[in-house]
């Protein structure tokens, strides 16, 4: 069977390509298990980094469940999972403290036709020359950051203002309000942390993350522990997506959100094509990366016009996919047909969920997203080390753009100094 190599350059979707190949029961049987299992995996985590983003956790289905269709249906990977990602919280929050809810979704609408545009003009493959040192230090600082972000509902805190969103302010608002901890809260989210990374262990193969939520949700209903959750923060979810609608635009608004769009534009095509590399190295074939650019541009506008949030490929929901037996992009079509089912028939279960059951959660998000070795390995090489630290520690003091940016100069200037010290000896 073919690996893809000959036909990686082509705009067409590699659903059309397995359908072509001939798909039956059999194949359907075993997508349907596999888009079941992701479904599982993808429906706390979806509202979870909705919450952590700043926008309600029906938000984060929507991504999943419009985004997550569309990527599958028209990308260019064959086992790709598209949907909110860890990555994005800190982009995410920052533009709706600063420009909304509604600028927020502009946002993702533009963000959208740029990656389409990069995908068309055949840019997928330049994504991948970042430096290698400039990715795991940005997504070590994300990570730093989604924890940091995460201390106040763990912890049941109560802030007298508004949290902060740069790092080192929330640091220490947060220590300011030591004295307004939730034991509680706390004891719930660390619960939940420990038992995913526990059934991680033992049980591999099982939804940790769904259980130790259920769990926790179940323990704080029936024993009426005085947590917050999704319904008295968020009034609960709705049974069903909502009408599409385009986001009012203007000019000054336009402006406005461009920053946050070319933010969102880079991050989406690294992380959704790194994941795509992934799901290759995975399972030995290879995806289209141009293609897989432009349906990651398509599910950003369909997933805006349906009010979600930015969309892009997760690599530990592909991961889980194609261990779970996917054959074709079916699976994940099958994945966001099954978290619709939930929003009909068992949204409004979602309201007794503990936040700090989903802080919990997205404290292991954080802590797997970390590529710990990878980061050690790397201060091995001075150079490696220098454009890593400081795309690192930009990224945490700062934020994302200015931490890529400074790394990838960092790096040309390294490479530049070699090319002239080669030619001079």
């Amino acid at each position: 069977m073919p690996d893809g190599t000959a036909t990686s350059h082509l705009y067409r979707p590699k659903l059309a390509t397995a359908l072509a190949e001939g798909y039956g029961a059999r194949e359907l049987r075993r997508d349907a298990m596999a888009g079941l299992t992701v479904a599982i995996l993808a429906l706390p985590l979806s509202m979870a980094i909705a919450v952590a983003s700043g926008v309600s956790p029906a938000q984060g289905l929507y991504t999943a469940i419009v985004g997550g269709f569309v990527v599958s249906a028209l990308g260019g990977s064959r086992f790709q999972i598209g949907g909110p990602a860890g990555a994005f919280i800190v982009l995410v929050s920052a533009t709706v403290a600063k420009v909304g809810v509604d600028g927020l979704i502009l946002t993702v609408l533009l963000s959208g036709l740029m990656l389409a545009l990069l995908g068309a003009l055949r840019l997928g493959r330049l994504i991948r020359h970042i430096p290698h040192a400039v990715t795991v230090g940005f997504t070590a600082g994300i990570a730093v950051t989604i924890f940091a972000s995460q201390i106040k509902d763990l912890a049941g805190l109560r802030l007298a203002g508004a949290e902060p969103g740069p790092v080192l302010p929330k640091l220490a608002a947060l220590a300011q309000a030591a004295p307004t901890l939730n034991v509680t809260a706390l004891g719930i989210g660390v619960g939940v942390a420990a038992l995913i990374l526990l059934v991680r262990r033992l049980r591999p193969a099982w939804p940790g993350m769904l259980f130790a939520v259920v769990a926790a949700t179940a323990l704080a209903a029936l024993l009426g522990l005085p947590v917050e959750t999704i319904g008295s923060r968020f009034g609960g979810i709705p049974r069903g997506l909502p009408a599409p609608h385009l986001p009012s635009a203007s000019l000054d608004m336009l402006v406005a959100v461009l920053p946050s769009a070319l933010a969102f534009t880079l991050l989406g095509g690294l992380e959704s094509l790194l994941s795509a590399k992934v799901a290759d190295g995975m399972t030995g074939r290879v995806h289209r990366s141009n293609m897989e650019l432009v349906a990651q541009g398509l599910a950003n506008v369909a997933s805006a016009v349906f009010g979600g949030i930015a969309v892009t490929g997760t690599i530990a929901r592909t991961a889980t996919n194609i261990r779970a037996g996917a054959r074709s992009p079916v699976a994940g079509m099958l994945h966001a047909g099954f978290l619709l089912a939930f929003m009909l028939l068992a949204a409004p279960l979602a309201s007794y969920v503990p936040l700090a059951a989903l802080a919990g959660l997205l404290v292991v998000v954080a802590w797997n997203m970390a590529e710990k070795d990878e980061f050690a390995s790397l201060l091995r090489n001075w150079r490696a080390a220098a454009v890593l630290l400081a795309t690192f520690g930009l990224t945490v003091v700062h934020d994302l753009m200015a931490g890529i940016a400074a790394g990838c100069g960092l790096a040309a200037l390294f490479w530049a100094a070699s090319r002239l010290h080669r030619k001079l000896t």
